[in-house]
Formats: C-alpha cells, structure tokens, sequence
C-alpha cells in the first residue's frame, strides 16, 4: 500500500528567499529518496496560471475589488488541489509549494482587510480538511525583504506586479499576519531570513530530518 505524501510549504512576505529555500528543500528530500513535486501558488495548473496572472497584473483602468481578489484566490486554489496537489499526495509524492492559504490570510485578511471569517468558510469550503504537515515561515525585516525583491525584478527585466507596487503600510500589515499565524499554528516553522543562506538552510534541513525520519 502505497503511504500518503506530505505536504510543505513556504510562506513569507516579498524578497524573503522562498524560491531560493524551496528549491533547497526539493533538493535534499530527492537526495534522500524522496519523490518531490514543487508548486506555486496562486497557479500550479494551466488554469489556475491563467487566474494567477489576472491576480499579478496591473489593472489601472480598474482596480481589482478586494472580494474578486480574495474569491480569484481561491478559484485557483481549488484547480490546485484537486487537479495537482491531492493526486500527488494520494500517489505518495511530497508537494513543496510556494504559498498555500497563509498567504491568504496575511494579504487579503490583514493586508486589505478582509474578515477572516469569509477566509475561514472559503477555506473549509474548498480545502475540505487539506492543511500543510508543516510551513517554513521566511522571515526577514521588510526593507531587507522590498529591497531584494524589486532588485531582483530589475536584475531580471521583469514587471513590479500588482503586489510588489503597494505600499509600505500593505506590507507592514501583511507582516503582522504572518506573525499572528506563526504564533497560532504549531506546523509553522519560522525562520529568520536575514541571517547567512548557509544557517537558513541548516535550520530546514533540521526540521526535514525530522519529517523524514532520516
């Protein structure tokens, strides 16, 4: 009988290195025989790509309703799971993903002020009971963070998205809410990412020996 994967996901405000960690996190659970699909979020699927860019991109002729947003969010949320994340659980595959539901409730519950109720019902409606075995918490002082991220944009040629041109009091909110969910979730791990990339990753290969038994 084949036994059920786990998933994990990483969770942090902009510029905090969660591309450069999950791509870390993937790479030591292979090296220890681990089946490993990594994903993103919002997206992971065609369709729910197709949302995400919507939910990225600057609308200047017409701003996106918070609501929209959050049920946008969602949408894609749920072609996730049933069409990628669930099945690769189910086949005993590790999921490693790039935001999950966290990072609904830092930037549409405190960044924009949506109740965590409505994020609560659309959570038990769509997720049906599907929660992380464990979340890597990034974090690092916002302008540390804002400061790598748009440096990284530029270095790239890339758009600032619909996000990263907000402005510094989002960002502060946003904080504050994945603060408020690292005190309230035992699964969330967090770690200080201004620190040397070699102690970050040392402090997840801890935690994923733990997972793994290894």
């Amino acid at each position: 009988m084949i036994q059920p994967g786990r998933f994990i996901t990483f969770e942090g405000g902009e510029g905090v290195g969660k591309s450069t960690n999950i791509q870390f996190c993937a790479e030591w659970l292979r090296s220890h025989g681990v089946e490993v699909l990594v994903t993103r979020e919002p997206g992971g699927t065609p369709v729910a790509e197709t949302i995400r860019n919507q939910l990225l991109k600057a609308h200047h002729s017409e701003p996106v309703d918070p609501m929209a947003e959050l049920l946008l969010v969602f949408a894609a949320r749920a072609q996730h799971i049933n069409t990628l994340i669930k099945p690769a659980l189910i086949a005993g595959k590790w999921v490693v993903c790039d935001r999950f539901t966290d990072s609904t409730v830092a930037y549409q519950g405190f960044g924009r002020g949506l109740p965590q109720a409505w994020i609560e019902e659309l959570k038990l409606l769509v997720q049906r009971g599907l929660e992380p075995d464990c979340t890597f918490l990034l974090d690092a002082p916002l302008g540390i963070g804002m400061a790598r991220a748009r440096g990284r944009a530029i270095s790239n040629g890339d758009v600032i998205d619909r996000f990263e041109q907000e402005q510094q009091e989002f960002f502060e909110r946003v904080q504050q809410g994945f603060h408020w969910l690292a005190q309230h979730n035992r699964r969330m791990r967090r770690i200080d990412a201004s620190q040397p990339l070699d102690n970050v990753q040392a402090q997840i290969a801890a935690v994923l020996q733990e997972l793994t038994g290894l």
